[in-house]
Parts: structure tokens; C-alpha cells; sequence
């Protein structure tokens, strides 16, 4: 690390050797591996960008080393997916956050409050009940707005029977939460009542089933299956859900294409969602941790 974390390395990590870079990595490259008689070095690959994988071997060449950088991938995110008993302590007290800010907004949104009035609202609430920082942009999504997953909160006015996707998250001691909500103001029409209740089928129906030792591919066709039979498949086209912890998004994955194994200490979310262009969108999810039996 530089000199602006060095001693909070030493503090916060006192069991690892410490290396303060002066320059930058690839300038202190050769001081970090000096004596150190390796043959093979990893790098995670999805972090090292391929500038800085070219200037560290050129650097190796002009020092004629034979050291060979090997790219892995996932070693520390295989080490963080089971969470200790005193890490889901840490997740449960961040989800205890959430749905008390979810319980406070219910009280207070009203038609014609913005978005982005909403998504204020609720950012001071999670940092005075003891959210560290926010882990995630908050998600606040009103009628057509609603059918982007990943809408940013706007100006635009909540109005009457249209739903209202909120998307939150809070950290406590290093460690976030992740839920939402799909509210609706006023009447509701026909569509959001049947969208609502297929979204909410779909995540019980995953969450009673889901088993230790399910691929993650299986554990989202449990959601799937019965969003399709609604009629909705075309409109749900994100995974089911994806593990959290030290970050928001992290492994596990249950999507499509995910043959990962759920084992007992696993933490993840389970988030079906239906999203209709022009109307708006629906999603349900909760942070869940996987049990043996």
C-alpha cells in the first residue's frame, strides 16, 4: 500500500507483512519480490488491468527475471463465499437497518414526493441508524422509471396506482445488507395486482425449496418456472440472486447460468423481478442465508 493507508494496514491487518510503495505498484515491483526466490506469482486477473500487466512485465524482462506471472481468478471470493457465524452477525444487524428504513419510508412517501426526495429520505435514516457508508447507489424507481433495474432516482413525481421499486442496502462493520420493495400509492390496476402476486410466488416458492448442495442454475429455475407460466418470462431477465457480504454483489451467483453449489453458511440474496417497458417493474428481494437441513 501508499502512505496514506500504511498505518492502517499495520493496524487493521497486524498478522501480514506490510509493503509501502513510494511510486506506484509497478515502480516498488521490483522491492516487493526482491528475495523472496519465486518462481510463479498470481494476480488476480479481473482486477489487474492489462497497462499495468504490461508495464510489471516489462519490468521483469529488464531485470532479466524469470519469475512467471500466472492470472488467477477468484481466490479471494472463493475464501470470503461461507460466512463465519460472527460475519452473519454482522449481515443480520445490516438487515435489521434496512427494514427499519423500509418501515419508515412506508410511513412517510406520499403522492407527488420525488425520487429523489425518497432516496434522501431514506440515506439519512440508514446514516443515523448506523450504516457505515451506503454499500450501493439507492435504487428509488417510480412508474415507467420502474422497469430499469438499475434506475437512478430522478425528479420525477410518485403518482397514483403506479408501483415504486426501492432498492437499498446499509454496512455494518464492513459488511452490507440488500433488499427491495415495490410499493404501490393510491389504486392499484389489474397489472400490478397480478405482477405483484407472481413475484412474490416466485420468491417463496424459491426461498421454501432452495436446498444445501443446489446448483445455483436449479435454485433460479424454482423462481423462473413459475414466472413464465404467468406469462412473464421475456420480463425477468436477471439472475435470481448473488452472494453479499464484505461487497454488495459477490459470490454466490443463482442465475441462469450458474452451476455453483449452495453450501450451509452461504449468504445471498433471492430477487425475482418482472419489468414490463413503459409500464414500470416489480421486485421483491431479501438477504437469506443458507442452513444445513
Amino acid at each position: 500500500t501508499d502512505f496514506r493507508y500504511i498505518e492502517q494496514a499495520r493496524t487493521q491487518a497486524p498478522d501480514y507483512e506490510i509493503f509501502q510503495i513510494t511510486n506506484d505498484i509497478a515502480g516498488g515491483f521490483p522491492e516487493l519480490i526482491a528475495g523472496l526466490n519465486l518462481r510463479r506469482l498470481g494476480f488476480e486477473a479481473r482486477h489487474i488491468s492489462f497497462a499495468l500487466h504490461q508495464q510489471l512485465t516489462d519490468i521483469l524482462n529488464k531485470v532479466k527475471s524469470q519469475l512467471e506471472l500466472v492470472p488467477t481468478d477468484g481466490l479471494v471470493e472463493f475464501l470470503r463465499v461461507v460466512k463465519e457465524p460472527e460475519e452473519i452477525e454482522l449481515i443480520t444487524k445490516a438487515v435489521e437497518i434496512v427494514d427499519s428504513a423500509l418501515e419508515y419510508i412506508e410511513g412517510i412517501i406520499h403522492i407527488g414526493m420525488s425520487e429523489k426526495e425518497i432516496a434522501w429520505e431514506i440515506e439519512k435514516f440508514l446514516r443515523e441508524k448506523g450504516s457505515q457508508t451506503i454499500p450501493f447507489d439507492i435504487i428509488v424507481a417510480s412508474g415507467p422509471n420502474s422497469a430499469l433495474p438499475h434506475a437512478k432516482p430522478s425528479q420525477r413525481a410518485i403518482r397514483s396506482g403506479e408501483p415504486v421499486v426501492i432498492d437499498i442496502g446499509a454496512r455494518v462493520g464492513g459488511y452490507s445488507s440488500d433488499l427491495s420493495r415495490t410499493i404501490c400509492l393510491g389504486s392499484c390496476d389489474d397489472t400490478f395486482n397480478k405482477v405483484y402476486d407472481t413475484v412474490v410466488r416466485a420468491q417463496l416458492e424459491a426461498i421454501a425449496l432452495i436446498t444445501e448442495g443446489m446448483s445455483g442454475d436449479l435454485a433460479d429455475n424454482l423462481a423462473r418456472t413459475i414466472i413464465e407460466q404467468a406469462g412473464y418470462g421475456e420480463a425477468f431477465g436477471h439472475g435470481l440472486g448473488h452472494g453479499i457480504g464484505l461487497a454488495p454483489h459477490e459470490q454466490p451467483r443463482l442465475g441462469p447460468n450458474s452451476a455453483e453449489r449452495l453450501t450451509s453458511g452461504m449468504v445471498f440474496t433471492i430477487e425475482p423481478g418482472i419489468y414490463l417497458a413503459g409500464w414500470g417493474g416489480v421486485r421483491i428481494e431479501d438477504t437469506v442465508v443458507m442452513e444445513s437441513g
